[in-house]
């Protein structure tokens, strides 16, 4: 029996809504909005977990449930492994920094020390393919550059569990399929990836289980071709 990495209980969340000017004259009370409502799972070792959903159903706030960003309301996250949380591009990186010093940052966001990342960063360039551009300036780098460059650090420093949002969903189709092969050799060496895009060829070719979100609930859990047509059929139903 596999061994569980990531577990998710019960867990709900609800973030305050902005108040506007005339509900604060007007004292109106304004509700919380429930951005997770009783999300129970498990992701076992070895894993790649799949999460869709319509934007704002709640997949990226999960994501840093289980990466210990937010605390949930109700209900529990247990992980067993260091995780690393790669969402959108370029986060925590600097832009008037080069894409060396950003490199050296980001790993000591994740908790290495310089000593550790200089001696990665032959590995991190070759795999970003910024050779020629890795001390440039970050803001001289395209939404492709960056997200090659925070793939390529995060998955350097293999961590046990990576979670990913959205960020494969940009670069060019060989840098796509490139990414694609790191994350198999990740779960091969008995990572656990939880991965959140809207590509769902990408889903279906590498994730063994997918999730579909809607309203901050799980709308189905199980096999990739079955979540994507719970996500269609859901969408119909919107029209």
């Amino acid at each position: 029996m596999s061994e569980i990495s990531i577990l998710v209980d019960n867990v709900s969340l609800s973030f305050p809504k902005k108040k506007s000017i005339l509900n604060i004259i007007k004292r109106r009370e304004t509700s919380d909005f429930l951005a997770l409502e009783e999300i129970t799972f498990t992701v076992n070792q070895g894993e790649v977990l799949g999460i869709i959903g319509r934007n704002g159903c709640g997949k990226s706030t999960l994501l840093r449930v289980i990466a210990g960003i937010f605390s949930p309301d109700h209900g529990q996250c247990k992980s067993s492994g260091k995780i690393s949380l790669l969402a959108g591009l370029g986060t925590g990186f600097t832009g008037h920094l080069t894409g060396r010093q950003n490199a050296l940052l980001y790993g000591s966001i994740l908790g290495h020390d310089e000593k550790i990342m200089t001696s990665l960063m032959p590995e991190i360039i070759s795999f970003s393919e910024l050779e020629n551009f890795i001390d440039e300036p970050l803001r001289t780098y395209s939404a492709g550059m960056k997200a090659r460059l925070g793939l390529a650090v995060a998955s350097a420093l293999n961590p046990e569990i990576l979670l990913i949002d959205e960020v494969l969903g940009v670069g060019d189709p060989v840098f796509k399929e490139k990414s694609k092969k790191k994350i198999l050799e990740m779960v091969a060496g008995a990572g656990t990836v939880v991965l959140v895009s809207h590509s769902f060829g990408l889903m279906t070719s590498i994730c063994d289980r997918v999730i579909h979100m809607g309203e901050g609930k799980i709308m189905f859990d199980g096999d990739p071709k079955e979540a994507i047509a719970s996500y269609y059929e859901s969408e119909e139903k919107r029209k």
